[in-house]
């Protein structure tokens, strides 16, 4: 029923949304615990740089990726030229552009589960000679374990579905940055392309399907006793 085109696009877009999840995870937790606990000027600055791509066009946030990682751009010169790590027209692009439009999402789950922990369960490990980084992760993300299995899954969700800020920054590139929105774009773009876009929509149907179902049954899971909740 797919072409090798298809069977291509369906495992990069699996590819890049793992690998987007996966890579800004801990700097999402770590973002979120500064936001939920942290006390610092500017916080509110912060908070808003965070959840930006939410509100910005995804256009822009792709121009704004290639400006700032592009070949020529000084970021992207020096990480190509010193650890060969190029992004724009790569797969590591379409990943890098899922992983900071699904930032927000992640950060902001993992956030309200920190903020739902009482404190003085943290104060209280604290005041029997823990170290803070131990407190860190032998109490507050077990205790917070349902946020970020919830915002890992729907940042995945949302690698799953990017596309204005992947086709800004990497193009629309067959069988190396071609995910399954950008390939349902070439369908409706080609004339007798309605059943290939078909085939693609329902496969992004049912992924996106079952990550939530996915999300549901790691809450579940995270929230029993003795595992985080």
């Amino acid at each position: 029923m797919f072409t090798a085109q298809e069977w291509t696009a369906i495992a990069l877009s699996l590819k890049v949304g793992a690998i987007a999840t996966v890579a800004s995870l801990p700097v999402a937790i770590a973002v979120a615990w500064l936001l939920a606990r942290g006390r610092f000027p500017g916080k509110a600055l912060v908070d808003g740089l965070v959840h930006l791509p939410l509100v910005l066009p995804p256009v822009v946030t792709g121009w704004l990726l290639l400006l700032t990682f592009g070949r020529r751009a000084p970021i992207g010169a020096f990480l190509a030229e010193h650890f060969g790590l190029v992004f724009s027209f790569r797969w590591t692009g379409a990943a890098l552009a899922a992983a900071v439009m699904g930032f927000p999402l992640m950060v902001r789950a993992i956030r309200l589960s920190i903020e739902a922990i009482d404190e003085r369960i943290e104060q209280a490990a604290a005041s029997l000679g823990a170290p803070p980084l131990w407190v860190f992760a032998t109490v507050t993300l077990p205790l917070a374990a349902r946020g970020i299995a919830a915002g890992a899954v729907l940042a995945f969700a949302k690698a799953l579905g990017e596309f204005g800020a992947t086709i800004t920054f990497v193009s629309n590139i067959p069988g190396q940055t071609q995910t399954i929105p950008a390939a349902i774009y070439t369908y409706t773009q080609t004339p007798g392309g309605d059943f290939g876009a078909l085939k693609l929509s329902l496969v992004a149907a049912v992924l996106a399907f079952g990550a939530l179902v996915a999300s549901e049954i790691a809450v579940r899971r995270a929230g029993r006793p003795g595992v985080g909740g």
